[in-house]
């Protein structure tokens, strides 16, 4: 990899701690993957304008975290990492015993590859399978508009979703990423949850924007706590209705209206992470639905379909922010990507993402037993039978100790202070269900987990 170069998050905490947080939201973004090695302690202190005392804490605070090993001569290399992609990150064999995968947001493989086959045939059908070979619009073709549009009525509360409205992308951080373009400048000020997607961390962080979290409560964010921080300037608030990544709390119907009301009032625009709504349950009205002259929606079918299959999408309002959409689309990476789209919308045409979502919905069920049965009262109940990921939470201390005992016992989690935004208001742990290869290995995992929770390591308890 190239040489890692952190973007510090702002604030007033110490430097070595900024850094810190700068490596643990790059591990949870997958930007350092297991067995990177980290620059050289002089040459990273080169580089940021840091004093060398400053990243030497910094590494020795990485290694007792469990983020990272150092070996004598040879440097320090990531320990806590996302993996290169699901087979790397979950696969644990006799010839890389790597740990089981418990940090990473990804549906079960299986699925849709095994579908994937009978769809390469009937791709070579299509009549509009050499339009794929051409730059695309930059909204993208409109049958993938069509398709996607569809499947969003389908599946997030957004009844009738209008195609024309649609802009494809590589992924849902992605049009997360052009939101944000759209709507906000280096230096303004965005709005999230207490504990956010970690991947909106790294997104801000990247482009200058300052995230400023909001207290949440059972249903996720607080009404009065986002009256209160929209009143100093805030440009948006991004947020997650549905299955909040990191918690699984999922907002009332009321709750939507009263953060609707909210961005009205402060003339605030809403960025609506829809990504899980499909492992939601019955959907309720989307925030775009509620509030579609002021919400942008992203989303993507990665969760529900295949984490390989990056097709995201998002849904703005025609006229002026919908052309800064485009603009940034441009900007950044001229068009969309033509064959993910491609198959994605063949599955969505013929039937096949309806078969998979719902394989996957059930799988995830099973899982979430599983880790209800083993973990028990440690898990904040999830507001879905079908949540992909459970919350445990826990003061900040404790949650650094668990990583790090659960990673001894070969099991990797979140980083804790990954989705952190604002300390104080949220802490805990992030368990991920869907990335392991199979029942028995997430099993395992748990159980891993369960021990660490006790205080105990699971290597040295096998010790006599």
């Amino acid at each position: 990899m190239a040489a890692w170069t952190p973007t510090l998050p702002t604030g007033d905490a110490p430097l070595y701690e900024r850094l810190l947080d700068a490596l643990r939201a790059d591990i949870a973004a997958g930007a350092l993957a297991h067995g990177d090695r980290l620059p050289p302690q002089r040459d990273l202190a080169h580089r940021l304008g840091l004093g060398l005392g400053t990243v030497t804490r910094a590494y020795v605070e990485a290694e007792k975290a469990g983020l990272v090993e150092a070996h004598v001569g040879r440097g320090s290399f990531v320990r806590g990492a996302l993996g290169k992609g699901m087979g790397a990150a979950a696969r644990t064999t006799a010839e890389d015993p790597g740990p089981i995968n418990l940090s990473q947001n990804i549906a079960p493989v299986g699925a849709g590859g095994a579908r994937i086959v009978q769809t390469l045939a009937r791709l070579q059908r299509r009549p509009d399978l050499l339009d794929n070979l051409a730059y695309a619009p930059s909204t993208g073709l409109e049958a993938h508009r069509r398709a996607l549009a569809t499947w969003l009525s389908r599946t997030a509360g957004v009844e009738n979703a209008d195609w024309r409205q649609l802009i494809c992308c590589a992924g849902a951080q992605q049009a997360l990423s052009l939101a944000l373009a759209a709507l906000c400048r280096p230096g303004d000020e965005v709005l999230c949850e207490a504990a956010t997607f970690p991947g909106a961390r790294v997104l801000a962080d990247h482009a200058g924007y300052r995230l400023t979290g909001v207290a949440m409560d059972g249903e996720g964010l607080l009404p009065d706590a986002l009256d209160r921080a929209a009143a100093n300037g805030a440009k948006a608030v991004f947020v997650l209705p549905t299955l909040q990544n990191p918690t699984g709390r999922i907002m009332g119907a009321a709750r939507r209206a009263d953060i609707v009301a909210v961005a009205r009032r402060r003339d605030l625009w809403i960025i609506e992470d829809g990504i899980y709504s499909i492992f939601g349950g019955d959907p309720l009205p989307a925030l775009v639905e509620l509030a579609p002259e002021r919400t942008i929606h992203v989303s993507g079918v990665s969760k529900a379909l295949s984490p390989g299959l990056r097709v995201g999408f998002l849904l703005a309002p025609l006229g002026d922010l919908f052309e800064r959409v485009v603009h940034a689309v441009r900007a950044q990476f001229y068009a969309p990507p033509n064959f993910g789209a491609l198959i994605a919308t063949q599955w969505i045409e013929d039937g096949t993402a309806d078969l998979i979502a719902g394989e996957i919905r059930d799988e995830m069920g099973l899982r979430l037993g599983l880790a209800r049965a083993i973990l028990g009262s440690a898990i904040e109940t999830p507001a879905s039978a079908f949540s992909p990921h459970v919350w445990l939470p826990m003061a900040e201390l404790d949650a650094e100790r668990l990583a790090g005992r659960a990673l001894r016992g070969g099991v990797e989690i979140t980083p804790p202070g990954a989705p952190i935004v604002a300390q104080g208001l949220e802490s805990g742990v992030r368990i991920c269900l869907g990335a392991t290869t199979d029942r028995a290995q997430l099993e395992r995992g748990l159980r891993v987990v369960a021990t660490a929770l006790t205080g105990a390591d699971e290597r040295s308890r096998a010790v006599i």
